[in-house]
Order: C-alpha cells, then sequence, then structure tokens
C-alpha cells in the first residue's frame, strides 16, 4: 500500500508554457515539479510520476512550431532523471490522469483532440505508463502494449502494483468526455471494489473544504477504502488529501514526483 507522507512545496523544477487565458487569448504560466515521499512503493519501482491536465503548448524558440506541454514535460523529466535530480527513468512509473489536449495556439479553452503525441513521449523512456482520458482528449490514437495502458473500468498491474481507473467525467453523456453520473459512479465502484492499490481517474472525489470534487466518488472511495487515488479536473492549491482510509493526491496542472523517503 503506498502511503504519501508528504509533498515539498518547493518545486524541483518549473516549466515555462503559454495557457488559454480566462475570457480568450494566451498567457504564460510555469507548470511546477513537485517531489514527494512516499512509503509502500515496490522494490522495482524508484519513482512514481503523476500529471494531468497539461493543456498548455511549449513554443520551439527557433521554429515557433508548437508542441503539446505534456510532451515538454515528458522531455523536462527525462533529462531531471539524466541529471540525477530525479531516480532513473527506467525505473520509474508514470501515471496520466487525463486532459493532455490543447488546441495549437493555446489561445481557447476546451477543446477535444488526439494525445497519443504526449502518451508516446513518456511511454519511450519510463517504465511504465497508465492512465485515463480526460473529458477533453481523444485517445483512440495511443498504442498501448505491455508497457502503456489506457484504462477504462479496467485495471492493469505493473511492477506489484495494481493500478485501475476509469476516465470521463459525469455528465451529459450527449457531449464529448461525459457520462450520466450513474454509470460513472457505478464503474468507479467496480474497480474501487476489485481491490485496487492505485485509483485513477479525471474528476476525483471531493478533499477538504478548500478542495472542490465529488463528493460521491468520496463515498466510494472511503467505502471501499481506496489507498490512493489520483485525479485532476479541478485545482487544488494543496495536491494531497487525506480521508479516513486513503489519500487524494491531486495533480491538475503539476507534476508529483512520489519516491522513497
Amino acid at each position: 500500500m503506498i502511503e504519501i507522507v508528504d509533498i515539498a512545496a518547493e518545486p524541483v523544477a518549473t516549466l515555462r508554457y503559454l495557457n488559454a487565458a480566462r475570457g480568450g487569448g494566451t498567457e504564460v504560466r510555469l507548470l511546477p515539479v513537485q517531489r514527494g515521499v512516499a512509503r509502500g512503493l515496490p522494490d522495482g519501482l524508484d519513482a512514481l510520476i503523476a500529471t494531468s491536465d497539461l493543456q498548455g503548448i511549449v513554443p520551439d524558440p527557433r521554429t515557433r512550431e508548437a508542441t503539446l506541454l505534456g510532451v515538454a514535460v515528458a522531455e523536462l523529466l527525462e533529462e531531471l532523471a539524466f541529471d540525477d535530480v530525479l531516480p532513473p527513468a527506467a525505473r520509474s512509473g508514470v501515471v496520466l490522469a487525463g486532459d493532455l489536449y490543447s488546441v495549437p495556439e493555446a489561445n481557447k479553452r476546451g477543446g477535444h483532440g488526439g494525445v497519443e503525441d504526449v502518451w508516446a513521449a513518456f511511454a519511450g523512456p519510463f517504465a511504465w505508463v497508465v492512465g485515463v482520458a480526460g473529458n477533453h482528449d481523444d485517445v483512440a490514437r495511443v498504442v498501448t502494449d505491455d508497457r502503456v495502458a489506457v484504462l477504462d473500468t479496467a485495471a492493469v498491474t505493473r511492477d506489484g502494483l495494481r493500478l485501475g481507473g476509469v476516465g470521463l467525467i459525469a455528465g451529459n453523456p450527449a457531449k464529448l468526455g461525459r457520462r450520466a453520473e450513474d454509470d460513472q459512479l457505478d464503474r468507479i465502484e467496480l474497480v474501487a471494489v476489485s481491490g485496487v492499490d492505485v485509483l485513477v481517474l479525471h474528476e476525483g472525489p471531493r478533499g477538504d473544504d478548500a478542495q472542490p470534487g465529488h463528493p460521491l466518488i468520496r463515498r466510494v472511495v472511503e467505502e471501499h477504502a481506496v489507498p490512493l487515488t489520483i485525479c485532476g479536473h479541478v485545482h487544488w492549491d494543496e495536491a494531497l488529501a487525506r480521508h479516513a482510509r486513503g489519500h487524494v493526491l491531486n495533480v491538475d496542472t503539476r507534476v508529483v514526483v512520489l519516491t522513497r523517503g
């Protein structure tokens, strides 16, 4: 069972990117890479990396060609591992909790498109990649194999960790990226009751009063004693929440690298 002890407030690195501003246009933002300490990582794994909601672009300084933020994040993390700032990439697993798409100019919020380039960028250097689709992601062209798994009401085992996931969000099923609430909750419960070490969602449970989320998902993870839930979709100033029977890690617009203490 993975138990998060602490997450450092000061990032080990930041990545500058362009993001769609509220009301239109583009703004410059910094994505933090935070290091956390966890108990219970399996022997074959030196780090568990989690991130979501990388809805931005990083322009090439020479050609100005736009790269999805998630691709640049994977490259940065590989560099940090090569420089021994982080554990080796080949001994680090990755959890992607959805919403990795941005419109090419990063000047409009929302949108829906392919995120296969982001998944491929992580799959290259890292031990394995497991995750879910967010409500803005088209994962149809993600190449899956014994190292890459897009989960939707399913579970896999990697390095002794059982990871289960449900993609999308609760909402009007006539809209892209949404399911009827009852259907979504039933799927989450089906995965939670199967006995996972890590539950990966895009829309996650509520934390405390300053950590918004879905209250009925909170009920499910508590009832079934899910040790660690990783999610995104809404931003929390504090990434970690604790409930009576486990932890919730919200990685919306941040990267958290969990390592041994």
